[in-house]
């Protein structure tokens, strides 16, 4: 029997109760105040500045390679770059270099990558105050603004920027949450509490909220309830579509204006100059038809991602300039319209991905007037330039049709009458010059009472079925779609 002594005993013990510190976090190289913005060409720019990014290992990432990942995760520099970057211990995993670009990632891995950020420029518009006291201040959100920090965006957020202008100690706590391409109506807290309790009424359905969208062609002049459901197709691309297997997502919709093609307005047709291979080209379009653009508010009952854009473009008419669900290079001759079954989605997220880096990100579908063909061409897109810091790809400045969509978050209103906050009009809602036309929302053409009315059905309340009608309606639900009298 071998005899230890009780050194060597104590100094295993030792061993075994050491304690393992967590993966390595790197840190960011500088976090600069103040933020480096300058205002140029009506936009708000972010000189390049090097930064970290560090994330856990996600669920669906276990077990692939660290290459792949980012490969197929992110869409913002070309694989080669990413390459590159994990060989020169640019990209490292728990605070230590990868052994190769094929090394496996594993659960509870941090991955972190520092890189030379270029922001995209966003609008130089200023964050609107609609109300302010000591606990939330009501924003008009610029369109074009993320509100958060999130792929190419950093400082270049409304978060930030509010940073930025209030305090570096000053944190704004964003109550409800609007696209990056939205404008309108946003909650931001000053403290915790009030932040949790607005958040709380959104979340649970007691806001009534009201947009204003600009859509392609003749929108119905009766009320519309769309009930399609939406199904959120690629993460990585944002996209969603109206699909059966997707979730409950209701809209309603009602024309507060339309505007024909200017060309009409003095009951005169311009004369058609148009090839014969124009004509031929154009018959196939089914959204050449769709001539001149509507005002409509909307109504969203739930809140799913992308709802109103994916709700639009099924009913016909989508948001005139949306990059995405106005896309005639992506979505083909009729823009999806009318479309809860297809089984395309593999073959429109390969176009879609193409957007923005070889070809030009725009509505294809534009039938609007007051975009020139200089605006078309102007559009951000890979220049061919190269960083000499970093070596990064370039892009270009987005054009000012890219900077936003036609959709804003006019209204929210708390139900029980405590509180109501309204922006006016956006710019590009108003009539033309020189034509007539609505230049606000008024209780008119509020279909509030429908909404209320849809409300009531949902949870079973038979107090007003006596006084509807039944309305337009697409979509799947088998409950009953209503409308008011005079609605």
């Amino acid at each position: 029997m071998a005899l230890v002594t009780t050194e060597e005993v104590e100094s295993e013990k030792a061993e075994s109760e050491i304690f393992t510190p967590p993966p390595g976090v790197i840190t960011t190289p500088c976090d600069p105040w103040p933020r480096p913005y300058y205002l140029e060409n009506s936009l708000r720019r972010v000189l390049p500045y090097h930064y970290t990014y560090n994330t856990y290992c996600k669920e669906r990432w276990r077990g692939r390679e660290l290459l792949d990942i980012f490969a197929t995760e992110f869409r913002d520099r070309p694989l080669e770059y990413y390459q590159d970057a994990i060989e020169r211990g640019n990209v490292v995993v728990n605070g230590q270099k990868a052994p190769s670009a094929r090394a496996l990632v594993k659960n509870g891995d941090i991955i972190s990558h520092t890189l030379h950020r270029h922001e995209p420029p966003v609008t130089a518009q200023p964050i609107g105050i609609v109300h302010e006291d000591n606990d939330m201040i009501v924003i008009n959100k610029p369109a074009g603004v993320p509100v958060h920090p999130a792929g190419r965006y950093n400082y270049n957020s409304i978060i930030e920027i509010m940073r930025a202008e209030r305090g570096y100690q000053w944190k704004p706590l964003p109550c409800n949450r609007l696209d990056r391409l939205t404008s309108g109506v946003m909650f931001i807290g000053k403290n915790s509490h009030a932040a949790e309790k607005i958040s709380a009424q959104i979340m649970g359905r007691t806001v009534k909220k009201e947009y204003i969208a600009r859509v392609l062609g003749e929108f119905p002049e009766e009320d519309i309830v769309c009930e399609q459901p939406v199904l959120q197709i690629s993460p990585k691309l944002g996209l969603n579509r109206a699909r059966a297997s997707g979730k409950d997502a209701r809209t309603v919709f009602r024309r507060l204006a339309y505007y024909p093609p200017r060309r009409e307005l003095n009951g005169e047709r311009e004369e058609d100059t148009r090839t014969t291979d124009e004509k031929q080209r154009d018959a196939k379009l089914v959204w050449k038809s769709k001539e001149g653009y509507s005002i409509v508010r909307c109504f969203p009952l739930t809140g799913r991602t992308h709802q109103l854009r994916v709700h639009l473009q099924y009913l016909g008419h989508p948001i005139s300039n949306d990059p995405i669900y106005c896309n005639q290079r992506v979505f083909g001759p009729n823009l999806a319209a009318g479309d809860a079954a297809s089984d395309d989605d593999e073959d429109i997220i390969s176009r879609l991905s193409k957007m923005g880096k070889s070809e030009v990100a725009e509505a294809m579908a534009y039938h609007d007037e007051m975009m020139d063909e200089y605006n078309k061409r102007k559009a951000e897109k890979m220049t061919g330039q190269f960083c000499d810091v970093c070596e990064t790809p370039l892009y270009s400045d987005p054009g000012i049709h890219e900077l936003g969509i036609y959709l804003h978050a006019k209204r929210y209103a708390c139900r029980e009458g405590s509180w109501d906050f309204e922006t006016s009009l956006p710019e590009w809602a108003l009539p033309p010059a020189g034509t007539q036309g609505p230049i606000e929302a008024n209780q008119k053409t509020d279909p509030m009472t429908l909404v209320e009315g849809l409300e009531q059905a949902d949870m079973g309340s038979t107090s007003d079925k006596t006084k509807v009608d039944t309305v337009q309606t697409y979509g799947q639900s088998s409950k009953p779609s209503l409308v008011m009298p005079g609605g």
